[in-house]
């Protein structure tokens, strides 16, 4: 049998289980409520390996992982431990059990939702819906643009063609199937990541370019202090840590894994399984990217031009190591799963919210449940057809990623987590820290597209500082949410009734 035979194989038999799933579950997926939150009775393993493949995808493998291992060498295994400790353990830990309790209690489906009911304002749910539904669509381009730089370097295929297949596996699960079927093929998909991560180390690291965890280890310590890293990287290092760990907390999309959870004691297990599953997938996934020294001193020596040329790093040392046919298959349906689970998780987030908080408000009034669900199901078209365009830019992966991270987050983290927590944010303090977040966040995506040569000293470009700008608008957000609700106290509306529950924790 022809070794590119047994790759297509492979992929064919992932893609015909993820139909199958979603067939299956499009039968219990009829209203909006069932397309959202599944019923709202998702266990543990389930939940957190929903988290998980929502969070990790080919983003951090090709685009995170490369591009830091790259520019930090060894160094770059550390945003893959803060994705584990920060962005899921503690996570789970501060978020999980507040936003199932307070979401549940007030049929909650969307964090638009939340707030409006938090600070009763149509305007902050409608500003919330737009910021979502636009800035997730970057972060969905370059989930395409990750996973289609392996395909095009170890199938041969050519990039759109790449994409438009990806982007049927996409809406097979989401539009068939919705919620139901994206968290059952999470968790089939998580564990084809867990068996996939460390399948691809072990091959990695007996490659003859390597040789071997020990002398890999020490070559590339080597490597790392070669470098001569200085107080602009370490900077850029340390924004790349805290975007994508704390910026979880602010991202809708992953907040809304935590609205199906079955009870409190699911909650409990969920956080454990999800901090493994991040330190294997996440940890696995930057310690390869930081070895891409060891098989190129130079950027120049990888096929294709321009900016995106880390993209392709992980790719063609994948190409260079000599993997079986086999093994290239198991790991290409390692980023297809990784990648098709997060894009579901993006649309059915970006496009419910669409539809139930602009779409149902302001252009189609109707109670018909069934009917909003189809209506849903059209904008998940809209949304991957718009991603798909977007992916066919020169922007590098890192820099979508991080332009969407960057202004959701610095948009939304604050005002929700002070939100759970306590009466004391007004109206005023969550719109000013949401708006102060926001324009802080949007200086790299303004340069990117009509100011590139802009820089500024010691740093460089601004359109290549989304990470810096992201930290940045999520401190700003937290000052500004708390200054203008302790100066303008109760002239800033807060639904007081919004705290009579079950969770105790009210400051």
């Amino acid at each position: 049998m022809d070794n590119r035979l047994i790759i297509w194989l492979t992929i064919a038999v992932y893609i015909l289980f993820i139909g199958t799933v979603s067939v299956l579950s499009a039968k219990k997926s009829k209203s909006i409520a069932d397309f959202t939150v599944g019923g709202r009775n998702a266990g543990a393993w389930l939940s957190a390996f929903s988290y998980g493949t929502a969070y990790f995808s080919a983003v951090m493998f090709i685009g995170y992982a490369g591009g830091t291992g790259w520019k930090y060498g060894l160094w770059g295994i550390l945003p893959g431990i803060g994705n584990a400790v920060f962005g899921s353990f503690f996570a789970w830990l501060v978020l999980a059990k507040r936003t199932r309790s307070l979401t549940r209690k007030h049929h909650i489906k969307s964090m638009p939702q939340f707030f409006e009911k938090r600070f009763g304002s149509k305007h902050m749910k409608t500003f919330c819906t737009a910021v979502i539904f636009l800035f997730l669509i970057p972060y969905s381009a370059s989930v395409y643009k990750g996973l289609t730089s392996v395909c095009s370097v170890l199938l041969g295929v050519e990039e759109k063609i790449c994409m438009i297949v990806i982007s049927v596996a996409a809406v097979i699960i989401v539009i068939a199937g919705g919620y139901a079927a994206a968290i059952k093929a999470d968790f089939i998909q998580g564990i084809v990541m867990l068996v996939g991560v460390v399948l691809l180390i072990i091959a990695v690291m007996r490659s003859q370019t390597v040789g071997g965890f020990s002398e890999g280890l020490s070559a590339i310590a080597e490597k790392t202090e070669a470098l001569g890293l200085g107080f602009s990287d370490h900077a850029g290092l340390w924004a790349t840590v805290l975007m994508t760990s704390f910026g979880t907390w602010g991202l809708p999309q992953m907040i809304h894994k935590y609205y199906g959870i079955r009870d409190d004691k699911e909650v409990k297990r969920g956080t454990v399984i999800s901090t493994f599953f991040a330190l294997v997938v996440a940890g696995g996934g930057y310690f390869i990217g930081t070895l891409s020294r060891l098989f190129f001193s130079s950027l120049d020596e990888i096929p294709g031009t321009g900016a995106g040329k880390t993209d392709y790093l992980i790719p063609n040392m994948l190409s260079m190591s000599n993997i079986s046919q086999v093994l290239i298959g198991v790991i290409l349906v390692l980023l297809i799963a990784a990648s098709v689970s997060t894009l579901s998780s993006i649309t059915i987030t970006a496009s419910t919210t669409f539809t139930m908080d602009f779409i149902k408000e302001k252009l189609y009034k109707t109670d018909d449940k069934e009917r909003l669900a189809l209506v849903s199901r059209a904008v998940c078209l809209v949304f991957v057809v718009l991603s798909y365009f977007i992916a066919n830019g020169n922007t590098p992966i890192l820099d979508m990623m991080s332009y969407s991270w960057g202004i959701i987050s610095g948009s939304f983290l604050a005002p929700y987590l002070i939100s759970l927590y306590s009466k004391r944010l007004n109206s005023k303090g969550a719109w000013a820290g949401m708006l102060s977040g926001f324009f802080t966040a949007l200086p790299p995506v303004v340069c990117k597209l009509f100011f590139p040569d802009v820089a500024l000293p010691v740093f460089g470009a601004v359109k290549d500082m989304g990470a810096h700008f992201a930290c940045l608008a999520m401190a700003i957000s937290f000052i500004f949410c708390l200054g203008v609700s302790a100066a303008t106290g109760k002239n800033g509306y807060v639904n007081e009734e919004f705290y009579e529950t079950e969770a105790k924790i009210v400051i």
